[in-house]
């Protein structure tokens, strides 16, 4: 196990960088290409404060949750924080909730403060804020307790007076397809009243949700998004009223395109007056990855994209030359591999559940220390909270961990993983006091379906590397190495799939079967995503 020394930290931390960039969106020549982030930050929202850009996107049941991303030109970006470890209410998320927990957030930036709501189909609308979306935010406020009340936006008027307007999940609600206003306390704290119907799409815009408000040229704007994840479009919605009534237009669709379901997402104004769209496709297994869409104004209209069939409707863009900023910006990407060299997690990855201290310990020598979770009566790793993932960064790529395993009692394991609704993880285990290494394949596995074990072969030493392959379409294969160069295919060929609402994700795990004092653990060296 190498101990890496602080002066060389920098270096490895660049090169890695680099190495990192297995999907670029900005093509260097003053174009951009989409997606512009080939990863699963679903429903995305931006906001410009000056010259910076904010985005943020659902995280589901996924904490850390609600990740800040920061950009100074649309087209490159970074994690720079999540806004809360925790999600409430904390005895329920300590446990995996698939598919639920945050869904579709919105951010916004007024007088000096930035909020995000989100809502909860279960438990209600939230609301978090802070003056520095880069440091802490304030806890969770809810402020309507509720059921299947979804995608909430905060809008405050040109007098002050504040309002909310929200969407609904059918699956919880029993109602769906409408859009409903209500007016808020300024301070957000609360609802002054029960909401007024402003929009009923039954008729021609079928399960719109996803709002968010906006107010220009005396018009009040309502972007919706309709027709389903996969099969959707983008409306926009607008009233010289704020109550109403909404004419609508459908702004951008799939078209003769290749990108399904383009909508859900945030206008965006530049400075200079440019106005661009950000929105999500769905691409499974990867998620619902983030496209970026040149606008513009016709007839008080928001107009997305590029109208190839003269239909009147735009369509998404392959390649654009990049907003106009003002200046040039290096190349970013969201982070992926991670060294392990500093004494805290990096922000790409998330636990499957609200994480325990101990699960895992960052250090400042060059590792990071897993310990063995008690996994008891649980039928396969769906029901697992101490899965650690992180989303999938391209079509295409590897990712490749040096670990090594001390394992004390029979039934310790510790691995690398793909999780989705099937998953694959290559592991090392101990049995009968040998050390083994085995692929394992779960399909169905939130339906309770159990693992096959595809091969196993004993294993002489305990410092190795692991690696999946993950070729288009999100074909996996595993391999292993013990010196580092060599790598030996393991197992057989395994399909991902994507989770509930997210992308299938990749990472690592260390676990075992009950309780004995003083269990083992496995340091890991570093975690690398290459092409």
């Amino acid at each position: 196990m190498k101990r890496t020394p602080y002066y060389i930290l920098v270096l490895l931390l660049t090169t890695t960088s680099l190495r990192a960039q297995v999907w670029q969106a900005d093509l260097g020549d003053g174009t951009y290409r989409n997606p512009i982030i080939h990863a699963d930050y679903s429903d995305p929202d931006v906001v410009r404060v000056g010259e910076d850009f904010f985005m943020t996107a659902s995280s589901f049941n996924c904490a850390p949750a609600l990740p800040i991303l920061h950009s100074k030109d649309l087209v490159n970006w970074e994690i720079i924080n999540h806004v809360f470890t925790q999600q409430p209410p904390t005895d329920i998320f300590a446990q995996p909730q698939h598919g639920n927990g945050v869904w579709a957030p919105s951010i916004r930036f007024h007088d000096g403060w930035f909020y995000i709501f989100y809502g909860d189909p279960d438990f209600g609308i939230y609301m978090c804020k802070t003056r520095d979306p880069a440091g802490p935010w304030e806890a969770p406020h809810l402020v309507r307790e509720a059921k299947g009340w979804i995608d909430p936006c905060p809008f405050w008027d040109d007098d002050g007076r504040a309002y909310l307007v929200h969407a609904f999940a059918g699956s919880r609600a029993g109602i769906k397809s409408i859009v409903v206003l209500h007016e808020m306390a300024p301070d957000c704290s609360r609802l002054l009243n029960d909401g007024v119907l402003v929009f009923d799409g039954h008729e021609r815009h079928s399960t719109i949700e996803g709002t968010k408000m906006h107010k220009r040229n005396g018009y009040y704007y309502i972007l919706a998004p309709a027709g389903g994840v996969s099969t959707g479009w983008q409306t926009v919605l607008r009233s010289k009223n704020i109550w109403g009534p909404y004419e609508d237009k459908i702004v951008l669709n799939q078209g003769n395109s290749d990108i399904n379901g383009p909508h859900q997402g945030a206008w965006v104004e530049l400075e200079n007056g440019e106005d661009w769209f950000v929105h999500f496709q769905e691409k499974q297994p990867y998620g619902r990855i983030v496209h970026l869409q040149p606008a513009r104004w016709e007839d008080d209209w928001l107009m997305i994209g590029k109208d190839t069939n003269n239909d009147g409707i735009g369509e998404p863009v392959a390649t654009w030359k990049k907003p106009n900023v003002g200046k040039t910006w290096p190349n970013q990407v969201p982070q992926t591999s991670d060294e392990f060299n500093l004494p805290r997690l990096g922000l790409q990855w998330q636990w499957q559940a609200n994480p325990k201290p101990e699960w895992a310990f960052p250090t400042s020598q060059g590792f990071l220390r897993m310990n063995p979770v008690i996994l008891k009566n649980i039928h396969n790793l769906w029901e697992a909270p101490n899965l650690l993932l992180q989303k999938m960064p391209a079509e295409e790529f590897s990712a490749t961990t040096k670990l090594t395993f001390y394992p004390h009692f029979d039934g310790e394991q510790t691995g690398l993983i793909v999780m989705g609704l099937d998953y694959g993880f290559i592991a090392l285990e101990q049995k009968d006091g040998q050390l083994f290494l085995k692929q394992v394949i779960c399909q169905n596995a939130d339906q309770g379906k159990p693992e096959r074990t595809v091969q196993e072969i004993p294993l002489a030493q305990s410092e190795v590397q692991l690696r999946v392959h993950v070729a288009k379409g999100g074909i996996c294969r595993f391999a292993y190495s013990t010196n580092g160069e060599k790598f030996i295919p393991v197992g057989e060929s395994f399909q991902a799939r994507e989770g509930k609402w997210i992308g299938a994700k990749v990472g690592i795990f260390c676990m075992r079967n009950e309780h004995m004092n003083d269990g083992g653990y496995a340091d890991y060296d570093w975690f690398r995503i290459e092409k």
